[in-house]
């Protein structure tokens, strides 16, 4: 009887873990957030979309609040005045990526830039500013950084300073 009443108590377990795996399978997935193609200006205007700068396009935000993420293609350029953007800017490939006086509520992240110049000035970045393998100018001046600011294998090496970094600066941006 005792072997019985084991099996039992087995059996109603796993019925209790088949329901339970059952309703989370039948569950809607997160919604993901609509994302907007960014060609040409964007001005003082509030977007709760995520921000897509497709390649070769150049997309200029004026005072505009994102309440998602800024990414930029291969070969793009972004230029952001006055801007809060609740996520990341992202970059890889891009031409040139300039932000100056804005918040970002994530981090910015620049790789492999093309000859083109990136410039971070006068900006608040809540978590890191990260730039990797870019090539061509780069200048990080007067940000309020919450996290890190690494620098590796950018050519030349970036340049700028008077940054207030909470976290630690790093490798080619160690004396920013």
């Amino acid at each position: 009887m005792g072997g019985r009443t084991v099996m039992t108590a087995a059996l109603v377990s796993a019925a209790v873990c088949l329901g339970s795996a059952s309703g989370l399978a039948g569950a809607a997935p997160a919604a993901m957030k609509d994302e907007r193609t960014c060609r040409g200006t964007i001005g003082a205007r509030s977007l709760d979309v995520d921000i897509r700068v497709p390649s070769r396009a150049t997309c200029r935000l004026n005072r505009t609040r994102v309440d998602g993420n800024v990414k930029i293609y291969g070969n793009a350029t972004l230029i952001a005045t006055g801007v809060r953007v609740d996520g990341n800017i992202q970059a890889e490939n891009a031409r040139s990526v300039r932000v100056s006086g804005s918040r970002v509520g994530g981090s910015i992240q620049l790789k492999r830039g093309r000859r083109g110049p990136i410039n971070l000035t006068r900006n608040t970045v809540d978590s890191d500013i990260q730039l990797f393998s870019n090539i061509g100018r780069s200048v990080v001046r007067r940000n309020v950084v919450d996290g890190n600011i690494q620098c590796k294998s950018n050519r030349p090496r970036p340049i700028g300073g008077a940054n207030r970094v909470e976290g630690n600066k790093e490798d080619q941006c160690a004396r920013l």
